[in-house]
């Protein structure tokens, strides 16, 4: 499944009532372990169709970014039921992005 990328119009009926797990990247253009992470997530996006994966990008959406309180990029968070289970800041392996989907 391809990733989403998720602003304020599309975040209540994309991810709020979704019924996958879901995995949002919280990103901007600019920054360099950000631009590491990102093939990762579309690679997770792609072999996982079980979870629903999107990007913020911070510098376009600085309300959703505050309202997850993300203050350093990039920030994974994983939701359940439109609630928050888990989130981590900065660049993580592929297989720990995985345990954060399962656990």
């Amino acid at each position: 499944m391809p990733v989403l990328k998720i602003n304020k119009s599309n975040f209540e009926n994309e991810i709020m009532k979704s019924e996958k797990p879901v995995l949002l990247d919280f990103y901007a253009d600019w920054c360099g372990p950000c631009r590491m992470m990102s093939p990762l997530v579309d690679e997770i996006a792609e072999e996982n169709p079980q979870y629903l994966v999107g990007k913020i990008n911070v510098s376009e959406e600085p309300e959703l970014a505050q309202s997850f309180g993300v203050t350093s990029i990039p920030t994974l968070a994983v939701m359940k039921n439109g609630k928050v289970v888990g989130q981590s800041a900065g660049a993580r392996p592929k297989a720990q992005i995985l345990s954060m989907l399962e656990g």
